[in-house]
């Protein structure tokens, strides 16, 4: 691979958010008088080793424009999907309407994950770089995993957590593998759960890269004041 590779972020924001029981999309809440995407958005836009963000979203959002950050040097939208591997998908299609080339790195990242920690960004980035292979920010598994019995809400057994972790983002692949890899999982019928899982249904293995335990999803109201937390020991 070439040493002149860049990297862009891609960000799926095209979500309602329905497990936050909100009024509006759980990315145009607020946190310190910035919404979640703002600040999501941040963890990249002061990066210099990105070279621009591609926003999926909404064909009906209408917060977008509104936003601090939606009119900065650098930062592209394009249409989301029904699905968040179809808001992948269609914006790395953009990026490729915008010349970027299929041996440039892509970092996709959850609109709702505004607190991740530049050094695990960065060690993702070098790590990937370095073994010029995909990989993805996880977290090993610490609680004890129950399999729930098919039926009723019942425990059936206890799972062995050796080995198991949360997968979390950003996760970071080439371009053209990525794209093509998600394209083939929908020509198969696989239902894609994250960028991971579409390169893992072609054959490739992307690496684990321990992260911080703040690095954690919006999903529900709960996790918004714990989102506060973080960000304001962070001093954003």
């Amino acid at each position: 691979m070439s040493n002149t590779y860049k990297i862009w972020a891609v960000i799926p924001a095209a979500g309602v958010g329905k497990r936050m029981q909100s009024a509006v999309p759980k990315q145009y809440l607020s946190i310190n008088d910035k919404t979640i995407l703002e600040h999501t958005i941040a963890c990249f836009s002061t990066r210099t080793d990105i070279s621009g963000i591609m926003i999926a979203l909404s064909s009906e959002d209408e917060y977008f424009d509104n936003a601090l950050l939606s009119k900065e040097r650098g930062i592209y939208r394009t249409i989301g999907g029904n699905e968040r591997s179809d808001s992948v998908l269609n914006a790395l299609i953009a990026l490729d309407e915008l010349d970027v080339g299929d041996e440039d790195w892509v970092l996709v990242h959850d609109a709702a994950r505004p607190c991740v920690e530049q050094v695990d960004i960065n060690l993702l980035i070098q790590q990937c770089v370095k073994h010029k292979k995909g990989g993805i920010l996880a977290m090993p598994v610490r609680d004890t995993m129950k399999r729930q019995s098919a039926d009723t809400k019942t425990i059936l057994h206890t799972e062995s957590r050796d080995g198991l972790w949360h997968a979390l983002t950003p996760q970071m692949f080439r371009l053209g593998e990525l794209r093509e890899a998600l394209e083939q999982s929908v020509k198969d019928g696989f239902a894609v759960t994250d960028e991971a899982s579409a390169m893992e249904h072609c054959g490739i293995h992307p690496l684990l890269i321990e992260s911080s335990s703040s690095n954690i999803k919006v999903t529900r109201p709960t996790d918004l004041k714990l989102a506060t937390f973080f960000l304001n020991e962070a001093g954003v």
